[in-house]
C-alpha cells in the first residue's frame, strides 16, 4: 500500500516593517466550523487567536488540545497546527499576527533577549492560555483588539504599549511552564531527548542593566547571524576592547559570543529542518556556515544528534510516520462562508 502523504501549507504573511502587525480581516470574527482540517498550516509569525464564543480543539504536535470561550491561543512561527470546533457548533476567533521582535525592536533588545518566544523550549509551551487562569492576557488582547479596529487618533501608540505588555504577560506564562519538568514516571516527547539550544540558565535571568551593555551585540547578532563577522567587530559595536566585551559578554550570558552566535545558528536550523524540506545543506547555508561538516559538528555539539537524525525524529513525531508535503501561500486568508 502507498503511503499516505500529508500536505501542509505555509502561510507568509508580509507585515509592515514599519508596523508589523495585523488584526486579521480588519477586526471581523473568524468563524471555525466544526469540519476536521487535515490539512495543518503554519506561518512566518507569532498568531494570537482569542475565542470568542464556541469550544473545539486546536491540533499539533500529534496532540488535540481543547479550547474554549475566553481562551487565547499562542502559536509562535513555523508550528503546524489547525483548530477545530466542536461537533455541530461553530467557534468565533479574532486573530492578532505580529512580529515580535520586529515591533520592538529597541526595546527588547535592551530588556531582555528572552523575550523572543520562538527561543523557548517548545515541548513545555502552553499553546493555550485561559481567561481563568491568565485573565490580564485575554484583557490585553481585547484591548489590542479594540485599538486596531477603531483606529482612534494615536492608536498605533496605544496598541504598541499594549502589545508590549502582553508580549511580558505571555513571556511570563511560557517561561514557567518552561522550567517544568515532566512528572515522574511521565514520559518525556521525543524531540526532548536531546537538549534544545539553551543560550544561558534559566534560574538567573540577568537585569536589564547589565544586558544593556551588550544589547548592540545581541542585537546585530539576531539580525545577522548568518552572516560571516568577528567577535571584536561586536565589541566594537558595544565600544568595549575585544578581551573586556569577551569577559563581560560570559558573565552576563552565561556563555561565550561566538557558542551564542553558534547557538542562535543551530536554533534557526532546528526550525528549517522541522517546517521545509530545504536541503541539509540549503539550511547550513541559510544559517552561516560555509561548510556542510562545520554545521553538521556545531549541530551534533549543540543538539546531540546529527541534523538528518533531528529531521527525521521531527517528521516522525509531527506526522506518525506520513511524507510531508508543504505548498506555500502569501497574503490574508478569507473567512469561511
Amino acid at each position: 500500500m502507498a503511503k499516505s502523504r500529508l500536505i501542509t501549507e505555509y502561510r507568509k504573511y508580509d507585515l509592515d516593517p514599519g508596523f508589523p502587525v495585523k488584526l486579521l480581516l480588519d477586526g471581523e470574527p473568524w468563524e471555525i466550523s466544526d469540519t476536521p482540517n487535515e490539512r495543518l498550516h503554519f506561518h512566518d509569525c507569532l498568531e494570537i487567536g482569542i475565542c470568542l464564543k464556541g469550544s473545539g480543539y486546536m491540533k499539533l504536535r500529534g496532540e488535540e488540545l481543547p479550547f474554549q470561550e475566553g481562551d487565547v491561543t499562542v502559536i509562535p512561527e513555523n508550528i503546524p497546527h489547525t483548530t477545530c470546533s466542536e461537533p455541530g457548533t461553530s467557534s468565533y476567533w479574532n486573530y492578532l499576527m505580529f512580529n515580535p521582535w520586529g515591533f520592538f525592536k529597541g526595546i527588547l533588545s535592551i530588556i531582555n533577549k528572552d523575550y523572543n518566544l520562538t527561543s523557548l523550549p517548545l515541548e513545555h509551551f502552553r499553546f493555550i492560555l485561559s481567561s481563568d487562569s491568565f485573565s490580564e492576557v485575554y484583557r490585553l488582547s481585547l484591548s489590542i483588539v479594540k485599538e486596531l479596529k477603531e483606529k482612534q487618533i494615536g492608536y498605533d501608540v496605544g496598541a504598541k504599549g499594549l502589545l508590549l505588555a502582553l508580549y511580558i504577560e505571555i513571556y511570563r506564562a511560557e517561561y514557567t511552564a518552561a522550567v517544568v519538568m515532566p512528572s515522574a514516571g511521565e514520559a518525556a516527547p521525543p524531540a526532548s531527548k536531546n537538549p534544545a539550544p539553551a543560550n544561558e540558565s534559566r534560574n538567573a535571568v540577568p537585569s536589564p542593566d547589565n544586558r544593556l551593555v551588550i544589547a548592540p551585540a545581541l542585537d546585530y547578532i539576531f539580525q545577522n547571524y548568518m552572516q560571516q563577522f568577528s567577535m571584536q567587530y561586536l565589541a566594537e559595536l558595544c565600544h568595549m576592547s575585544d578581551t573586556h566585551f569577551r569577559r563581560t559578554f560570559r558573565q552576563i550570558m552565561n556563555i561565550s559570543p561566538l557558542d551564542y552566535l553558534h547557538n542562535t545558528r543551530i536554533t534557526r536550523a532546528c526550525s528549517l529542518l522541522g517546517s521545509t524540506q530545504l536541503s541539509i545543506l540549503e539550511i547550513s547555508e541559510q544559517v552561516g556556515y560555509h561548510t556542510l561538516s562545520s554545521f553538521n559538528r556545531h549541530f551534533q555539539q549543540i543538539m546531540g544528534t546529527t541534523p538528518s537524525n533531528y529531521r527525521r525524529d521531527f517528521t516522525l513525531q509531527e506526522n506518525n510516520g506520513q511524507e510531508n508535503t508543504i505548498i506555500e501561500y502569501s497574503g490574508w486568508l478569507e473567512p469561511q462562508v
